[in-house]
């Protein structure tokens, strides 16, 4: 038997019988939860992560994530099949590797690799024969073959010989009471059989159904296409929720007529712009490799600025209802009804909102916020000048001190009904006032 044949035989064998140790580099809202629906499959789990509070947290069993069933970290702790640990020399003990590190834009608006470089370059360090290494954030059509593969073959060891590669672009949704990472199908791509199937078996044991595809290429295509599917549907109603109002009509009771066609249309909602680390990211990824190849995307670029411009298209709205009532922005007091990229999630990556309070204040304005899932704003990576900024009380005499309170995330633990009650003006990005029954008749509420 050839030592290539019994290194997949062997990983085959531990994969099938559970017995394999499965390491994710990265434990945020992608890794955690994937490191987690790991360990419940019956598999021992090591996290892998540079953040060691974080990691002295998670071994502590503490609920780092607030939508997590309050002893879900606990319970897995305890059972001794997840533990963390902030040593990527552990990433030997791996029989598979599962990166799950950030991929953002960098200032220029591109892709920003730096994250899935250092991954790489660390477990090329701790690489030997027999293990299985899988890509699992958001990346452009090639990079796995293109960027990860070198990296790793620079431990000396061979693609499909040594150690095996393949991609399965994470699905997470977090806060998503409905789908949860083992319910939720798994594309799995590799570029060649035998890292196709040990890939095929890891995440068959874990979630629900893994699908295959037939490369790497196509796995990571196949990411970016649901995210600027999003993306491009999501500008369109924001597009149209601009152009329905100057004609008087209100575009989230337009959608909603329409989605009862049982065929040929899908319900898409516009809001103050898109956030996290998917929609936003994948359309600039995509158009971004169709240029490295020679080709264009006008739709997604589009796309891509209509849903990047609705923050200021919303402080000019504002800039002017504002005006029409006798008040400057420059010299107007703004209440922020949310900073999180979406309900109830303390996630603000790529926030829409953040953008919003910056050109508030570069035009002049004051500007606070109240979100319940952000009593103090952390430390991020984009946003360092926010650190330290405290969410406001949302009392009677608060409210009424602004002199306009947007909605910007409907999170479900606010007072509308106060808000209602005692603001001066309100901007509603997300329609919830009006969901809720709570929309003021008498000039003071206006849907932006």
């Amino acid at each position: 038997m050839s030592t290539v044949y019994s290194q997949f035989s062997e990983l085959k064998r531990r994969l099938e019988a559970r017995e394999a140790t499965i390491a994710t580099v990265g434990l945020g809202y992608v890794g955690l939860p994937l490191a987690l629906a790991v360990a419940e499959a019956g598999f021992k789990a090591l996290g892998v992560d540079i953040d060691a509070r974080r990691v002295a947290d998670l071994n502590a069993g503490k609920r780092v994530i607030s939508y997590f069933p309050e002893n879900k970290i606990a319970d897995a702790v305890a059972s001794g099949r997840f533990s963390a640990t902030s040593d990527f020399a552990r990433l030997a003990e791996a029989d598979a590797i599962l990166i799950c590190v950030p991929t953002p834009l960098d200032a220029a608006r591109e892709p920003n690799m730096a994250y899935v470089q250092r991954a790489a370059q660390a477990i090329a360090k701790e690489l030997r024969p027999g293990q299985l290494v899988v890509l699992e954030s958001t990346t452009w059509p090639g990079a796995t073959r293109n960027f990860v593969e070198p990296i790793l073959r620079t431990s000396g060891l061979e693609r499909g010989k040594d150690f095996f590669l393949a991609f399965s672009p994470e699905r997470e949704d977090p806060g998503n009471a409905s789908y949860t990472t083992k319910t939720i199908p798994k594309i799995v791509g590799g570029d060649d059989p035998r890292s196709l199937e040990l890939a095929q078996i890891l995440y068959s044991s874990v979630v629900t159904k893994a699908v295959p595809v037939s490369s790497t290429a196509t796995a990571e295509a196949v990411k970016l296409a649901e995210n600027t599917f999003r993306n491009v549907n999501i500008a369109l109603v924001n597009e149209m929720k601009q152009v329905f109002a100057g004609m008087g009509v209100d575009v989230w009771e337009v959608i909603e007529a329409a989605a009862t066609k049982p065929f040929g249309f899908m319900p898409f909602y516009p809001g103050p712009g898109i956030g996290g680390d998917c929609i936003p990211v994948s359309p600039v990824y995509l158009s971004w490799r169709a240029r490295d190849v020679g080709g264009e995307m006008p739709l997604v670029d589009l796309a891509v600025r209509i849903n990047t411009g609705m923050p200021r298209a919303i402080r000019d709205r504002l800039g002017t209802e504002l005006a029409a009532r006798g008040k400057s922005l420059a010299h107007a007091r703004i209440l922020l009804l949310g900073i999180a990229y979406k309900r109830d999630v303390e996630d603000s990556r790529e926030s829409p909102a953040l953008e919003l309070l910056a050109l508030i204040e570069e035009a002049g304005g004051r500007c606070d916020y109240h979100d319940p899932c952000f009593p103090v704003f952390p430390k991020t990576r984009d946003h360092a000048a926010l650190e330290g900024r405290r969410s406001v009380a949302l009392d009677a005499e608060a409210v009424a001190s602004y002199d306009a309170v947007i909605v910007t995330t409907d999170h479900t633990k606010v007072d509308y009904a106060l808000v209602a009650d005692k603001a001066r003006l309100i901007l509603d990005t997300r329609n919830v006032l009006t969901k809720l029954r709570l929309a003021p008749t008498d000039g003071r509420y206006l849907k932006a």
